[in-house]
C-alpha cells in the first residue's frame, strides 16, 4: 500500500510574522521557514501505518521553491521513503497545488493521500477537500484517529458537536487534526540517512497545470493592537463600567 503525503514549507510557528512596508504580503527575507506543523501530523501518521505493517511506501510531496527540497528532506528524515518537488517560483493557491497533486496521485496510484487540514500561513483549509473533488475520492476531513484495514479507512474526525466517525472505501483523502498524533523527534543519524534517499523534481508543467495565481491580495495589514485593560475596586464598578461604558449589561 503506498501513502502520499504532500508537506508545505512555511514561516516556522515561533516566528512573530510582519508585514512588508508596502503592505503586498509578509516578509519572509532571512525568517526561519519549516515543514507546516499539520504536514509533520500527517508525515507521522503515514509513518506510524507503515510500522504497524499496513503501508509499504510513503512519498512526500511538495510545491514551490527550490528550498522545499529542505521540507522533504525532513520528511525523509522522519521516515518517508522517498520525494517529489514540484518546483516553481509561482505563488501556489489551493487549486493549482490541488491540480499538481491529482497529477501526482494519478502518476504514483496511492491508496491513501495524507495531508494537514490547513497551512499556518493562509489558513486557507481547502486543499484537501479539492483534490478529493477533482479525484473524486472520499474524504474525511479534521482526524483525530486514523485506522486502515481490509480497503478500508475508518477515520474519526471532529465536529462541534463532539466526534464523527466515518468509513472510507480505498482510494481516499484524509486530513489531520491536531489531536491525531505527536511528531517524533528527528534524530541526526535519520538526517544523514534522509540525504541519500531519492528526491525527483518536476514542474507544474509536467502535469498540464498552469500555477498562475487566480486571486489576487490587495493589502495585508497588521492587526490593531489591544488597548491597556483596566483594574476596578470591586464588583459594583465593574457592573457600572459593563452597564454604561461597555453596554453589555
Amino acid at each position: 500500500m503506498k501513502v502520499l503525503v504532500p508537506v508545505k514549507r512555511v514561516v516556522d510557528y515561533n516566528v512573530k510574522v510582519r508585514v512588508k512596508s508596502d503592505q503586498s504580503g509578509v516578509d519572509i527575507a532571512n525568517v526561519k521557514m519549516s515543514m507546516n506543523p499539520f504536514d509533520e501530523i500527517a508525515v507521522e501518521e503515514a509513518m506510524r501505518l507503515k510500522e504497524k505493517g499496513t503501508v509499504t511506501e510513503v512519498i512526500a510531496v511538495s510545491c514551490g521553491v527550490a528550498q522545499c527540497q529542505e521540507t522533504l528532506r525532513t520528511a525523509m528524515a522522519i521516515g518517508a521513503d522517498r520525494g517529489i518537488l514540484v518546483q516553481t517560483d509561482e505563488e501556489l493557491q489551493p487549486l493549482a497545488v490541488a491540480k499538481i497533486l491529482k497529477g501526482i496521485a494519478e502518476k504514483e496510484q496511492p491508496e491513501l493521500i495524507i495531508l494537514g487540514k490547513q497551512a499556518i500561513d493562509d489558513d486557507a483549509n481547502q486543499t484537501g477537500q479539492m483534490l478529493a473533488a477533482l479525484l473524486g475520492w472520499p474524504q474525511a476531513t479534521f482526524a483525530s484517529k486514523v485506522e486502515v484495514a481490509d480497503g478500508k479507512a475508518l477515520v474519526t474526525r471532529e465536529i462541534d458537536g463532539g466526534l464523527e466517525r466515518l468509513e472510507l472505501t480505498l482510494p481516499a483523502i484524509v486530513t489531520t487534526d491536531l489531536r491525531l498524533n505527536e511528531p517524533r523527534y528527528v534524530t541526526l543519524p535519520n538526517i544523514m540517512k534522509a540525504k541519500k534517499k531519492p528526491l525527483e523534481t518536476l514542474t507544474p508543467a509536467d502535469f498540464g497545470v498552469d500555477a498562475s495565481p487566480r486571486l489576487k491580495t490587495l493589502k495585508v495589514t497588521e492587526p490593531a493592537a489591544r488597548s491597556a485593560g483596566i483594574k476596578v475596586p470591586d464588583v459594583a464598578a465593574l457592573i457600572d463600567k459593563l452597564k454604561n461604558e461597555a453596554k453589555v449589561v
